[in-house]
């Protein structure tokens, strides 16, 4: 099983990908993740910004 990445890596990546026009592909491939990987962490992150 790969290493997961540090959280406080997720959190950069999906700030900065949030405040850019990239697509997705051109996001992950920046940080060196694949695009499924980006999708599945903003959806993470989504359903955890919006429980109270």
């Amino acid at each position: 099983m790969p290493q997961a990445f540090p959280k406080e890596f997720r959190e950069d990546v999906i700030r900065v990908y949030r405040d850019s026009d990239a697509s997705m592909a051109q996001g992950a491939k920046d940080f060196g993740i694949s695009p499924s990987c980006l999708k599945r962490w903003l959806a993470i992150d989504e359903k955890n910004s919006t429980r109270p």
